[in-house]
């Protein structure tokens, strides 16, 4: 019932906001070394007189946009005063995983979080939010969200806008549900409530040249088709992390939740004209999240009647003024060339696969709960050992009826291929979020540098943040192969493998056994399951065992015979 209510108060307030207009907020800038954030409670009015309960940094929703520069070596300080614990993820950033702010740097009400970092990343839009294990949803919903913009020396070189809310402007899209009471609802199936920057059905007074949108999808679960009113074109030039190799002319471009992207528009012949910058949902296919339908069969439970699915919308209103003195009037031809990895490089291909729990008694088609490799996050488990500088492609197969936009922490990454086919234009550049569609498999290749630590994980997950909280995530340690980890593992033996690290093969000589008699043999994963081996005797008591087959990770080998069990581990690189 409560549900219905929060439906018919969302359908309400969405037809009255159409008979308003409130101009759009521009967030304040923060620049470095040291940032400051206080995380806190408080309130907003979005529908007078009615009080909203929110989060917010340094204010009462979201947060200030944070300027830096790559190179920068910069000290965040988040100031912890709501009366539940938060953390703080630096979304896109390449940082060592005690700084990355996962579900592992939990933030306690009273205290402060400091990581301190060289700023590593290339010029591009990125943005910053909670990943607090299960309550990531709560906190994002209720306000708690902000972007970074980092600038380079080469993206400087370039003629582009770069006046904060003159002709480069930051457009944080997300979408909210409002229950009967104003305050903002979990149900995001009913989310038929558009903000930008925090503002409801906003315009925006924009000069008559070339404009910047810094657009960041950041919706709970929902997916966006920005596009222009009219089909007037416009250039898309960054990707999730950095620029493109060429501005990319289209009048289409779909961002799920966590993706970023930066566009230009040239408005230099609409002087005194308005127009509307939309979501064009009625061209989404089955399975997107903001499509008509989501499953093929949609009688299937999860996916609610919602004024927006399916339908065009509009986003925001651009009110076209005169120019700025100097302004911006051309598109650049060309950029710098993207870098990516070859397939030939790499080091080891990997296959992560989305399924639906079934097992649950409870599941929905859509709203899940979900899968990676057939595994539900636990705080306490790795589920995959990369390793320092290896060049990895994995592999996201979707077998479920849901798009769920994969994003890892830590790397940028390349889209190989979709389906076999080469990504969009647009696509080609650093990503670390993609829509992976229902029955599509999608290829990337990224590298693990600079950072590895044997303790720390970091994340990967879907950012639909309902899936995430309830189990779509998993960790990943990289190892340091050159450091500690060989080191460690041959002094931990009892008994000694060779060689170790091993390929192919794995010897251990019986001789070094103190019992005689028959004795087995298990092999675990570091998960601790069960993992099969073939092994045979050679001559003078070596065992030889094929792992050759085995994925890349470190391995417990048990030898038990009558009177005693012994230990040992390898790593297969």
């Amino acid at each position: 019932m409560n549900k219905i209510f929060c439906f018919c108060i969302a359908l309400l307030i969405s037809c009255l906001s159409v008979l308003a207009q409130n101009p759009l907020h521009i967030p304040d800038t923060l620049t470095g070394p040291i940032y400051n954030l206080t995380v806190k409670d408080s309130s907003k009015i979005f529908f007078p007189p009615n009080v909203t309960p929110t989060y917010g940094m340094n204010g009462d929703l979201l947060a200030p946009v944070l300027i830096m520069n790559k190179g920068d070596n910069i000290t965040l300080n988040v100031i912890n005063e709501l009366n539940v614990s938060t953390t703080m993820h630096w979304h896109g950033f390449h940082v060592s995983p005690q700084n990355d702010g996962g579900p592992h740097q939990i933030i306690n009400p009273g205290t402060t979080w400091s990581p301190s970092f060289k700023v590593l990343n290339d010029a591009a839009t990125y943005w910053f939010h909670p990943h607090l294990h299960e309550n990531t949803e709560r906190q994002v919903n209720k306000g708690l969200a902000g972007m970074i913009i980092i600038r380079d020396s080469i993206e400087s070189t370039y003629d582009l806008p770069r006046k904060d809310g003159v002709d480069d402007f930051p457009l944080i899209v997300q979408s909210k549900a409002f229950d009967v009471l104003y305050q903002l609802a979990p149900f995001n199936s009913y989310d038929s409530i558009i903000m930008i920057n925090g503002t409801i059905d906003p315009y925006l007074q924009v000069p008559a040249q070339v404009i910047r949108l810094r657009l960041l999808a950041a919706a709970s679960t929902r997916s966006f088709n920005f596009g222009l009113e009219g089909n007037i074109p416009f250039y898309q030039i960054a990707s999730d992390g950095g620029m493109l190799d060429q501005p990319v002319q289209l009048t289409r471009l779909r961002l799920s939740t966590g993706e970023r992207a930066e566009i230009l528009i040239d408005l230099s012949a609409l002087q005194g004209q308005s127009l509307y910058l939309k979501s064009y949902a009625s061209e989404f296919p089955i399975g997107i999240i903001g499509a008509a339908q989501v499953s093929l069969n949609d009688t299937l439970p999860g996916y609610y009647t919602n004024p927006l699915n399916g339908n065009d919308y509009n986003l925001l209103r651009f009110d076209v003024t005169a120019p700025t003195p100097n302004p911006v009037t051309t598109i650049p031809n060309s950029f710098a060339p993207l870098n990516p990895w070859l397939e030939s490089q790499a080091d080891i291909s990997r296959d992560l696969i989305f399924s639906l729990d079934t097992l649950i008694l409870l599941y929905s088609p859509v709203e899940g709960p979900f899968l990676i490799n057939n595994q539900p996050f636990h705080m306490d488990s790795i589920n995959i050992h990369s390793y320092l500088n290896n060049i990895e492609i994995w592999r996201l197969i979707n077998t479920t009826d849901v798009a769920h936009p994969f994003h890892i922490h830590d790397i940028q990454f390349y889209i190989l291929d979709i389906n076999g086919n080469p990504p969009p234009l647009g696509q080609h550049g650093q990503k670390d979020v993609v829509l992976v569609h229902p029955n599509d498999t999608v290829r990337f290749i990224t590298q693990f540098e600079t950072f590895a630590d044997n303790n720390e994980p970091y994340m990967y997950h879907c950012h639909i943040l309902h899936h995430e909280d309830e189990g779509m995530m998993g960790h990943f340690l990289v190892l340091d192969t050159n450091a500690l980890v060989i080191e460690e593992l041959i002094a931990l033996q009892e008994i000694t493998l060779f060689p170790n690290p091993a390929a192919d093969y794995l010897y251990f000589d019986t001789k070094n056994l103190k019992e005689k008699g028959d004795f087995h043999i298990t092999l675990y994963n570091v998960l601790g399951q069960e993992v099969k081996a073939s092994i045979r005797h050679e001559k003078e008591g070596i065992l030889k065992i094929d792992i050759a087959n085995f994925e890349s990770g470190i391995y417990s080998l048990t030898i038990k015979t009558a009177q005693r069990k012994y230990q040992g581990k390898f790593l297969k690189p």
